[in-house]
């Protein structure tokens, strides 16, 4: 139950008002006044509960009683059977006869107001790989420049800038540990992909991790020839998601969500030369100190020393 924000009254006040007239003699008015009630609003309460016990001093639904122009449940039956057809709102409304609104609140009540909703979700395969570096996620988000200071900090959506052109974010991320490596570019050609995969493979290394594997998505940078042959160059196995399946490289789309969310969002940054300036103090936090729910809790650098000292102890 909702009560209105405004509410004199709740269940527990109202039961309180019963009993100190009901039970200990309280006059109707000396139980209104300590309530901060109107004697009608006490009476009511009082009278209710003499009549109905308990369940008398809920709140009752607001619905009339008689609502003579409520569809009638074999149509209403009838909108369910043609949406599990597939048929669109409109398409339903004009084969039956119906408004479109009427025929949308329908659906919506339930349930079935996205054509989603009509197959079963699919299940979440989560899996996560035992070593570090047997699997690096890699993903590109693509951020609008910053001329200037937007609404974000002035509230005026009228004075963003446009036209001046996109940033391309590159992540890799490590299965098993979480650990990140980010650099902002200025494109995501096969060129700048395979010079920030390198520059990636190096970092890990710095952090004594030898990558297998790399999974990324479908872009026209990784499937490349140039792209190949660095792969195989660099002797790492390239994995791709499915088609229309971003949730396969989903440690990757996640972090972007993080990232985004505390470093791009949070920050006032007056052009992107601060914003990419900030970079490298928030992935030291995200990596270092900031709390992975997915690793109970743990940053990723914790993760990392963990994995390495179970290796070395069946080493």
């Amino acid at each position: 139950m909702t009560l209105h924000r405004n509410a004199k009254t709740c269940p527990a006040s109202r039961r309180l008002i019963a009993q100190r007239v009901l039970e200990k003699g309280w006059s109707l008015a000396a139980a209104a006044e300590a309530a901060g009630v109107s004697e009608r609003t006490a009476f009511k309460w009082v009278d209710r509960c003499r009549r109905e016990g308990e369940l008398g001093l809920l709140d009752r639904s607001s619905a009339p009683h008689r609502q003579p122009n409520k569809t009638a449940g074999e149509r209403e039956e009838l909108i369910v059977l043609l949406r599990e057809l597939r048929f669109t709102g409109p398409e339903i409304a004009e084969t039956i006869g119906m408004p479109c609104s009427t025929v949308s609140a329908i659906l919506t009540r339930r349930g079935l107001g996205r054509l989603r909703k009509l197959t079963d979700a699919e299940p979440e395969r989560r899996y996560e790989r035992p070593r570090p570096g047997e699997l690096i996620h890699i993903d590109v988000k693509k951020l609008g420049k910053i001329g200037r200071p937007g609404h974000r900090v002035n509230g005026d959506r009228r004075t963003r800038t446009r036209g001046i052109g996109w940033e391309f974010v590159h992540v890799a991320v490590d299965d098993a540990t979480r650990l990140a490596y980010v650099e902002v570019l200025a494109d995501e050609k096969a060129t700048t992909a395979v010079a920030f995969l390198k520059r990636a493979l190096g970092w890990f290394g710095d952090h004594g991790i030898r990558v297998q594997r790399v999974m990324t998505d479908n872009g026209s940078c990784y499937r490349s020839k140039l792209h190949r042959l660095a792969c195989i160059g660099l002797g790492l196995r390239h994995l791709r998601t499915r088609p229309y399946r971003p949730r396969t490289n989903g440690k990757a789309e996640r972090f972007i969500r993080t990232l985004i969310n505390g470093w791009n969002d949070t920050g006032i940054y007056a052009n992107s030369t601060e914003r990419t300036a900030a970079l490298p103090g928030w992935l030291a936090y995200y990596n270092t100190r900031r709390p992975h729910r997915s690793l109970a809790n743990k940053p990723p650098a914790t993760r990392l020393a963990e994995l390495n000292n179970v290796a070395s102890a069946y080493s």
